[in-house]
């Protein structure tokens, strides 16, 4: 288990990085990514929230946070050396066709997490749906009838940060929940997100939260896909000429 410390990776000391701008329809935004440590199971989101971000927040600005690292603190990383895998798993990965944005379930480990996760019988029924699909031209079928927690599992070896790797990790749980209980203990607004290269998208939001504006807003992924240990950031709007200072 991930037990013995890591540093992070050389770069820019922990906290706000420079700030960068997006415009949407008429109206400029900022986007202030938050570097951190490596973040890890037994991390307190919250006490790390207050201790890296909640120094630079401003009025009116709303934390984001990356899904994988959410899912990280609930224990949702799975070893692949601690994980059994089924003769089921590796016969059904070799059907799924590879996700646009990566390896998906393609990976016998990531598989059998969503065997584990979503049940045998939803998981043979997607694998009969999207042959199907498959025969009439149409893709993607497999994923609609799987659902959301079964595409939102990140296969082993996809990882930006190099010490999860050999992990597969899985979508977060109670996303509304956990943004919720964020905003109530450090009182800023908050929305959990998934955000890659493809787009971005709100899987849990505090009340005040404006869902479609923060997707738009993240379009171009601005806390990247690799090792740059940005998990979260703060949406500022509009940008003013203070900030722009900044």
């Amino acid at each position: 288990m991930m037990s013995e410390p890591c540093e992070s990776a050389p770069g820019p000391a922990d906290g706000p990085l420079p700030a960068r701008p997006i415009q949407v329809g008429d109206q400029a935004y900022l986007r202030v990514p938050i570097r951190t440590p490596v973040i890890r199971r037994e991390d307190d989101l919250a006490e790390l929230i207050r201790a890296q971000a909640l120094p630079a927040a401003r009025p009116g600005d709303v934390l984001f946070i990356s899904e994988k690292v959410v899912a990280i603190t609930q224990g949702r990383a799975v070893a692949i050396a601690e994980l059994p895998v089924s003769l089921l798993a590796r016969l059904l990965c070799k059907a799924v066709r590879r996700s646009p944005y990566g390896v998906g379930l393609k990976s016998p480990y990531s598989m059998q997490c969503a065997l584990d996760e979503c049940g045998t019988g939803r998981i043979l029924l997607a694998a009969a749906v999207g042959a199907l699909g498959k025969l009439v031209g149409r893709r993607g079928d497999f994923y609609r009838v799987a659902g959301r927690q079964a595409a939102a599992i990140d296969a082993d070896g996809t990882a930006g940060i190099a010490e999860f790797r050999p992990y597969v990790i899985k979508g977060p749980r109670d996303p509304e929940g956990v943004a919720r209980g964020l905003w109530e203990a450090l009182g800023l607004e908050t929305a959990v997100v998934d955000v890659n290269d493809l787009g971005a998208e709100v899987l849990g939001a505090s009340p005040g939260v404006d869902r479609e504006l923060l997707c738009a807003g993240l379009r171009d992924n601005p806390l990247g896909q690799g090792a740059e240990q940005t998990p979260m950031g703060l949406f500022r709007r509009p940008a003013t000429a203070e900030d722009d200072d900044a």
